[in-house]
């Protein structure tokens, strides 16, 4: 019994060795014997009249909704006639059968219109024993187990065999009983959807309060009784009297950049690590994946060696996420990234104010190119800040600090919700769809 669910009242082996024990009424088939497969092709990118058409040409990208209607690219019916992609009529199971991706999910969705596909994906095409939206769960609810029976290691990406996709068995219930399952899928599955969508939601506004809290506390204070002054400057408004506007560089003793003259002669398996933009996230580091960089490689590049209590900012991708150097990290080095050295003010506070609106939209001015937004230090070090004195910047620091801790736990409270509904989502679709539950009776609330 899974939940509130009765299974059935009597079964059999089943011949799918993960399965177990399976209704015994219920059939079997190589899916080769219940659908066509038809695979995808690209029109050829030097003739560009063929991709200004209205016929969706689906690629892995288009493969995060349940229903396919539309895609990022589309063609031609010239396109379709020069090339070996072919229309696909509505109603079949789309499948991304080489992408990256493979290494953990099968993408799998419905085209509720007619389709091309490029040459990453498969469309599975039913005939009368199998129900599209049956198979489509079917897919969905068994995840881990068909990448082991369909997937191989490629030597970049991993790909699904189109004979171990074929030859796979799939259950075969009566197709009215199919539709029934599916039927009641989509009903419990839309409810799990929209407590999901709650978590989400939630996840989003504890974000931005988080935001609204800190930006106000290192532009305001934390003190809603303190008189207030004009600022100078037009966009920062009123800060608190005895507070000071100053320029980055007046702030810090040094504004720098990390190594950027072929960084990567540098790298090797042991040392102390060597900090890269991937590395630094918003008031933290993520080390799981770092770069090494030998002691005394690090001890010879003094000026991108670093220090307790600088801060390291992200240059290139996503310019200004920003993190203070801790004790552990003392020695490091780094690639660049802008390195702002530490000095007689609290390294904490200017953290959250780089990380605030208030340094994310001059970083944003200031930022440049296209495929990698990116900025210089020569801006950086013209930002400008609200400074209090050093009392109030300790203050301001421990109440980020005390925020940060009460947003994030409240955060991973909602992640985990999300994860267990996930979880439960995924268990009764495998359930329903391997005859474990019997839902043959079930008729929607209401």
């Amino acid at each position: 019994m899974v939940g509130r669910y009765v299974p059935y009242s009597d079964y059999k082996p089943s011949p799918i060795n993960w399965h177990g024990m399976m209704p015994r009424h219920w059939d079997f088939k190589p899916l080769k014997h219940l659908c066509r497969f038809y695979g995808g092709g690209t029109p050829s990118k030097d003739n560009k009249a063929y991709w200004t058409g209205d016929i969706p040409w689906v690629s892995p990208k288009d493969m995060k909704r349940k229903y396919i209607d539309s895609s990022e690219d589309r063609i031609t019916v010239e396109a379709v006639k020069n090339s070996s992609t072919k229309l696909i009529d509505e109603g079949a199971l789309l499948i991304v059968v080489r992408s990256g991706i493979l290494q953990h999910t099968i993408p799998v969705a419905i085209n509720t219109k007619k389709v091309t596909l490029n040459q990453d994906m498969k469309a599975l095409v039913f005939g009368e024993y199998m129900s599209v939206k049956f198979a489509h769960y079917f897919v969905e609810g068994n995840q881990q187990e068909l990448l082991l029976d369909w997937s191989k290691q490629g030597a970049t990406v991993e790909s699904i065999e189109h004979e171990y996709l074929a030859n796979t068995i799939f259950p075969t219930p009566p197709v009215y009983e199919q539709r029934t399952i599916a039927n009641f899928l989509d009903h419990e599955t839309a409810k799990i959807d929209t407590l999901i969508d709650k978590q989400q939601q939630l996840i989003k506004l504890l974000k931005e309060k988080r935001q609204a809290v800190i930006s106000h506390a290192v532009t305001k204070g934390i003190n809603p009784d303190a008189p207030m002054k004009d600022s100078g400057v037009e966009w920062l408004g009123e800060v608190p009297e005895g507070w000071v506007v100053k320029r980055l560089k007046h702030i810090s003793p040094k504004v720098g950049v990390g190594l950027v003259i072929n960084p990567s002669t540098y790298t090797t398996d042991e040392g102390v690590y060597f900090i890269f933009g991937g590395d630094v996230k918003e008031y933290r580091f993520d080390l799981s994946k770092t770069r090494r960089i030998s002691p005394s490689d690090s001890d010879g590049l003094l000026p991108s060696r670093l220090n307790h209590r600088d801060l390291v900012c992200v240059r290139v991708g996503y310019p200004g996420i920003t993190a203070v150097i801790t004790k552990e990290l003392e020695g490091s080095n780094c690639a660049s990234v802008i390195v702002i050295r530490s000095g007689s003010y609290n390294s904490d506070w200017l953290c959250a104010a780089m990380n605030m609106w208030v340094g994310r939209q001059q970083v944003e001015l200031a930022s440049y190119g296209a495929a990698q937004k990116q900025f210089n230090v020569a801006d950086a070090i013209e930002f400008i800040f609200p400074v209090p004195p050093i009392q109030e910047q300790d203050d301001i620091a421990d109440y980020v600090d005390h925020a940060l801790n009460r947003f994030n736990i409240l955060s991973e409270k909602a992640e985990k919700q999300i994860g267990l509904l996930q979880e439960r989502r995924t268990a009764l679709i495998s359930a329903a769809v391997t005859g474990k539950i019997d839902v043959r009776n079930w008729q929607p609330a209401g």
